[in-house]
C-alpha cells in the first residue's frame, strides 16, 4: 500500500536570532489525525533526517486531538525524533507529498535539491504534491525535467505577506510566499488573515495557514479515494 510522505523542519532558530522556531505542531499533528481516520499510511522525512523541533507557540493551539497524536510514542519515534533523511526515500512508495510549516522551513525548505527531486517524481509519477501555510517554502522552486516550475500557471496558498506582517516575522524571515510564487509563474490566492482557506489545482494542494490544515488533508483524501489509490 502506497503512502503520504509528511515534510518537517530540522531548523530551532530564526536565523541570526536567539528564537525559537521549528515545526508547527497542529500543522503534522491534524492531518497526521484526518489520515489515521481515512486509514492512509504515512511516513516522515527531514532535510537532515532525525530530530524535528518544535515551534513553541504552536503548543498554545493544541486541541485535544493534536495532544493524542503528540503523546502517541509512533509520532515521538518517527515523526520527531528519528525522521528519516531524503536519501533514504524510495519515491516509487508514495502517492503524495505534504509539507508542513513553522517559520524554520523557510531556511531549510526552498534550496533542498534532495527534497525537490523527491518531489518532481512524486508529482510526475501521478502523485499529489501538498502543503499547507509556511510549506509551500518545498514548492516553490521544483522544477520538472525541462526546468519549469511545477507551480507555473498553478493557483497556490501559503501563509501571505499580511499573515506575516501581524505575526510580526516580516522584518526576519528571508522572502515573502507570494513574492516567490508569483516570480516562478503561480497564481498566488488568498483569503482574509487566518481564516481557512485550501485550494487545489490538478495535483497541487495548498493552505494558507494552520486553520487550513485539516481542509488540505481531506482535499487530498477525497481526491486519494476518488483514485482508489
Amino acid at each position: 500500500m502506497k503512502k503520504v510522505l509528511i515534510v518537517e523542519t530540522n531548523v530551532t532558530k530564526y536565523f541570526g536570532t536567539d528564537e525559537l522556531t521549528g515545526l508547527w505542531l497542529g500543522e503534522a499533528t491534524e492531518f497526521i489525525n484526518e489520515l489515521k481516520k481515512a486509514r492512509i499510511a504515512y511516513d516522515f522525512v527531514s532535510p537532515l533526517g532525525g530530530f524535528v523541533p518544535l515551534d513553541p507557540r504552536s503548543m498554545k493551539y493544541s486541541d485535544d486531538s493534536v495532544i493524542r497524536i503528540y503523546e502517541d510514542p509512533d509520532f515521538i519515534y518517527r515523526g520527531l525524533t528519528n525522521t528519516l533523511r531524503p536519501q533514504d526515500i524510495d519515491v516509487n512508495d508514495y502517492f503524495a507529498i505534504y509539507y508542513t510549516g513553522g517559520h524554520g522551513v523557510m531556511w531549510d525548505f526552498p534550496n533542498n535539491t534532495e527534497l525537490q527531486n523527491i518531489t518532481k517524481k512524486i508529482y510526475l509519477q501521478g502523485g499529489y504534491i501538498t502543503s499547507v501555510c509556511h510549506g509551500i517554502a518545498g514548492l516553490l522552486n521544483c522544477q520538472d525535467d525541462e526546468g519549469n516550475y511545477l507551480i507555473t500557471n498553478k493557483q497556490v496558498i501559503g501563509f501571505t505577506t499580511t499573515e506575516e506582517i501581524i505575526a510580526g516575522k516580516h522584518s526576519v524571515v528571508p522572502f515573502f510566499n507570494q513574492k516567490i510564487a508569483e516570480q516562478n509563474g503561480a497564481k498566488f490566492r488568498k483569503k482574509r488573515f487566518y481564516k481557512d482557506f485550501a485550494i487545489k489545482d490538478g495535483r497541487i494542494i495548498t493552505g494558507q495557514n494552520p486553520f487550513s490544515v485539516r481542509s488540505v488533508a481531506k482535499l487530498l483524501i477525497t481526491e486519494l479515494k476518488r483514485g482508489e489509490i
